[in-house]
């Protein structure tokens, strides 16, 4: 049961990211919100890169392995790195729950952090999209019922 569910939840988490980025000019993924500590849209992409990276690597190890992120910091600006980063995470992380017939205790906790990351960084992203006044996708307010 869980292992399907990760499947759907982390497949809406990817369509959403997906979504979020073809409709973003690519100037948006540079843009970062004023007058308060924040990093960029693009490099909040970077973090779920990583995390997808990371927690998967760790769900196969068995134990965490550290932080890693194959998308260049530099990169996060770019349209198309961003895009092909997070279509190659994803793929990696359904590749692999496409091969395992169940998950182990370590397995589905690992994973199911990594899903709560991902929805953590909804969150984050909807507020930037409101604090810097460009437009929701519809799939977001579809999904989180947004005006």
């Amino acid at each position: 049961m869980i292992l399907k569910e990760l499947k759907n939840r982390l497949g809406r988490s990817q369509k959403l990211y997906h979504s979020l980025v073809k409709e973003l000019d690519e100037s948006n993924l540079s843009k970062k919100l004023s007058n308060l500590p924040s990093n960029t849209i693009g490099q909040q992409l970077w973090c779920v890169i990583g995390a997808r990276t990371s927690y998967l690597k760790a769900a196969k190890a068995g134990k965490w392995s550290g932080f890693e992120c194959p998308l260049d910091w530099e990169k996060t600006a770019f349209k198309v790195d961003v895009m092909d980063s997070l279509e190659k995470t994803y793929s990696d992380i359904e590749s692999y729950l496409n091969e395992v017939n169940t998950l182990g205790e370590n397995e589905s906790t690992t994973l199911l952090d990594l899903l709560e990351h991902e929805v953590q960084h909804h969150g984050q992203l909807v507020r930037y999209i409101y604090g810097l006044k460009l437009e929701m996708p519809s799939t977001w307010k579809e999904r989180y019922n947004l005006d």
